[in-house]
């Protein structure tokens, strides 16, 4: 029999792509045998895992937990919406969303921690789902939020469960007043937060490079005017005013009621909840946003199987 040392298992892993207990228990399965271990693996489906590990995977779910003052979201992707419907896919989102509250937006630490009940990691509990449902998946992306005193407030849109769905938002809000009158005014401002899609917090905290851009655009429009460049630094600065309300929360107008600014939203809820309110920050999870899709020629496709 062949030692079973940590290079066989990494060489046995960079040839199936399968993970590190499963190349471990192949490898004992047939005495330290690097092909007999192979086809061990493809007989138990889960080499094939390794093939579908290159397509594009742009559906899945994102998952939110909440526990006491701290909130997470992940987003776990799939090849196809129907999988996002597979129970045992919505039971290991659902998992993972838990285990981010203590790996917060540390992906790698997250894919190594400990999967509940399965003796195995994150990444290797994907890998046998892979294997067993049979589409690429991916843990892409997760992030925490937390306050001192407060609440973590949560939103799910278009849920398939409790916590999971296709946007997830969390907004953190400090404040010593009334726990359950800030809980239901967080939930509104996490719905206003996935409708209205805001880049930052509060005019401070604009990325200066999409500012400055923004703001050249604007002054070669202005320009055009041909007035002074005094008048045009002023015009531009008077039309920022618009983009600032377009992009940052507190300055947008509040889709709950159509009319208020944010800001104002959130000075009215004080007064229900009994203590001033401040919003620290939000998190949101569109499901994948910023993944190049495939855009393939479905009819090319039905004539190149038809032999033409």
């Amino acid at each position: 029999m062949a030692e079973i040392t940590a290079a066989l298992v990494k060489e046995l892993r960079e040839k199936t792509g399968v993970g590190m207990m499963d190349c471990k228990k192949a490898l004992a399965e047939t005495a330290g045998d690097l092909e007999g271990a192979v086809d061990w693996l493809r007989k138990k489906g889960l080499a094939a895992a390794a093939k579908k590990a290159g397509r594009v995977a742009a559906e899945g779910l994102v998952g939110v937990a909440v526990e006491g003052k701290a909130g997470a979201l992940v987003e776990v992707n799939s090849e196809t919406d129907f999988v996002a419907r597979n129970d045992t896919f919505q039971g290991f989102v659902g998992a993972v969303s838990k285990l981010a509250l203590k790996s917060g937006d540390d992906v790698a630490a997250l894919k190594a921690a400990a999967f509940p009940g399965s003796g195995r990691s994150v990444t290797d509990e994907l890998t046998h789902m892979v294997a067993t449902i049979g589409e690429n998946m991916s843990v892409r992306r997760a992030a925490k939020l937390s306050v001192g005193a407060g609440v973590v407030a949560s939103y799910v849109h278009n849920a398939l469960a409790p916590g999971l769905g296709k946007i997830g938002v969390l907004v953190g809000l400090e404040s010593t007043g009334s726990g359950d009158a800030l809980s239901a005014f967080g939930r509104q401002l996490a719905m206003h937060i996935a409708a209205a899609n805001p880049q930052a917090l509060d005019t401070k905290s604009v990325d200066p490079k999409a500012l400055e851009r923004e703001r050249e655009v604007l002054r070669e429009q202005a320009r055009t005017s041909g007035k002074a460049e005094a008048i045009i630094d002023k015009m531009v600065e008077g039309r920022l005013r618009k983009y600032y309300e377009e992009v940052v929360l507190l300055e947008q107008v509040y889709v709950i009621d159509g009319e208020s600014r944010v800001k104002d939203a959130v000075v009215a809820a004080a007064k229900q909840v009994g203590a001033p309110v401040t919003v620290t920050g939000f998190i949101r999870f569109m499901l994948g946003e910023g993944i190049q899709k495939d855009q393939g020629d479905f009819a090319a496709e039905v004539a190149a199987q038809a032999g033409r």
